[in-house]
This record gives structure tokens, sequence and C-alpha cells, in this order.
């Protein structure tokens, strides 16, 4: 029987680890920390995510100081895990300078600035018909929906000072913060997508009318970031991904440069067009994009902490 040629292992050349180029060493390892925020940060390993963490905050950290955009685009489920208070601090503090959300946002923040409750049961709900089918919810928003597009304002301006004026619960209420802050904050609408269109009430001019107004002023918004501005997309996986991918290339086409910003997503998966449309293409020109992947009730918690410490 023939015997297979071998490989001889003997005659491999070796180095010295001493002499090698390591991307970990001991300058990297995590720290004990103080036992404050402050100290919980520096703590971090400077490696991969925290590494990202730690750069992010000091970039917003930065732009705020700077007096450059931070955006901050949000979808429903942040809402719904009871975030709102963290982000209003930070519109009170001034360090936001726009929000934008897809049209869910407005009807979490409506249910829980006048009821102090929402997020139904959805499949129990849909079983016999009456998901979305919410009275006050359907009337009031599209009443000021309405209202908003006799008035030529937008629809997050508008549900902001309805919430402002009217709703037991306003101060806990991102819209109603950002109105009385005078903060612009957009919401954009897919038709169809929301129980606000569901029922006789909706009007799909006036929210059209709405909704496209406020992109006009988010595109003015993103335009803004250029040279050390940050855009935060926290939460939604498809509207405001393709939303502020137009709204760039509208703000470049007319504004001209944009770059030099940074991005970042933060939500429970992985999705393709926050990848491709936050973190990946508008940073080409200059700047970078990050990744964050965990549940909101944490992550967004640990980054405003983050933000407020140093």
């Amino acid at each position: 029987m023939k015997k297979h040629e071998e490989m001889d292992l003997g005659q491999a050349r070796l180095y010295s680890v001493a002499e090698r180029p390591s991307k970990v060493d001991q300058d990297l390892m995590a720290g004990l920390g103080d036992g404050s925020v402050k100290g919980y940060f520096e703590s971090l390993p400077k490696l991969l995510k925290a590494q990202d963490l730690n750069e992010l905050i000091s970039h917003i950290q930065a732009a705020v100081r700077a007096k450059k955009a931070l955006i901050v685009g949000l979808g429903g489920h942040v809402i719904k895990c009871g975030l709102a208070p963290l982000l209003i601090e930070l519109v009170r503090k001034g360090y936001i300078s726009c929000l934008a959300a897809n049209g869910s946002v407005i009807i979490h923040e409506y249910e829980l600035a006048m009821f102090g409750k929402t997020s139904e049961d959805v499949a129990v709900q849909l079983s016999d018909g009456s998901f979305g089918m919410a009275l006050e919810t359907n009337r009031d928003l599209n009443q000021v929906i309405r209202q908003a597009a006799e008035e030529g304002i937008g629809l997050g301006q508008a549900v902001g000072r309805f919430l402002s004026e009217n709703a037991p619960y306003a101060s806990n209420s991102l819209l109603a913060a950002a109105y009385e802050h005078e903060v612009p904050f957009t919401v954009h609408v897919a038709v169809g997508t929301d129980i606000i269109h569901q029922s006789g009430y909706a009007d799909g001019a006036a929210i059209g009318d709405c909704s496209h107004r406020d992109f006009r002023i988010f595109c003015h918004q993103v335009s803004l970031l250029d040279g050390g501005g940050v855009y935060l997309n926290l939460g939604s996986a498809v509207v405001l991904p393709e939303v502020f991918l137009k709204a760039l290339t509208v703000s470049r086409n007319i504004k001209g440069k944009v770059q030099d910003f940074y991005t970042a997503v933060f939500d429970m998966n992985f999705h393709y067009r926050a990848n491709e449309n936050v973190v990946k293409r508008p940073v080409l020109n200059g700047g970078k994009g990050y990744y964050f992947i965990g549940h909101h009730e944490i992550m967004i918690p640990l980054l405003v902490q983050g933000i407020e410490c140093r």
C-alpha cells in the first residue's frame, strides 16, 4: 500500500510572541472602577463594542459642546419600553437638536400622556377585529392632524402642542417636551401602518401634507450634521433608515457638503436597512458609524448615563 506524502511540520518557521504585533494587550483590559457611573465607563475594556460605545459617547459630547446637531430617530418600542423620561432630560438640557419618529410613536405618546397607559394585546384583539379601534386615539390624533394641515405646521409639532396643553401626564411626554423647548420633532408616516389610519377619522390628504412638511423640516436638520454632528437611530428598522437616507441626499443636493459626522443604531436585532442606510453609506465621505445590539430598556439608559456622566 502506498503511503501519501506528508508535510514536515519541523520545517515551520517560528517567531517570538514579543516581536509579533498583537491586537490585545494589558492596556486594553477592563478595570474595576470606583463605583461611579463615570468610573464604570472608564473601566470598560478598550475593545470591540465597549470601545465603540465610549467612542460614540465622546462624539456626542463633542457635538453638544460644539453646538453641532444631535438628531435622535426612534421607533415606537422605545416609548413602549418606558424610555421617554430619559430622552426628555436630554431635550431639557439642550443636548438634542431634533427628534424624528415613525407614526407609531405618536400613538404610544398620546395614550401614555392622556391615559397613563398604552400597548394593547394585538393577538387577542386582532381575532375579533377590535385591534387598533380605540375611539379617543383615532379621533383626537386625526383631528390634530387635520388642524395642523389647515395651519401649515408639522405633524410632530401639532401633536406635541396638543399633549402639552391637554394631557394629564404631559410631563412624561417626549413630544410635549420637544414642543415646549422648541426642538423640532418630525413624524414620518407610512400610510396604512398605524392604527389611526383604519377608521373614518383618518384624512389621507392631511396626513400626507403634515408628514411631508416634517420630511422637509428633517432634511434641513440633517444638513446641520456636517462637521461633527451625530445621528442616532433608536429602534427603527425600516422607516427611519429609509427617511434618513433620502433626507441626506436632499441635503447634499441642495446644501452641498454634508459629511464628517457620526451615526449609530441601537436595536434588539441586526437589520440590513439600518446597517446600510445609517451605519455604512452615509459616512463613506467621512465620519464613522456604529451598531449596538441589545434590549432598549438596558442599552438606552446606558447610553444616556454615559452622555451625562462626563
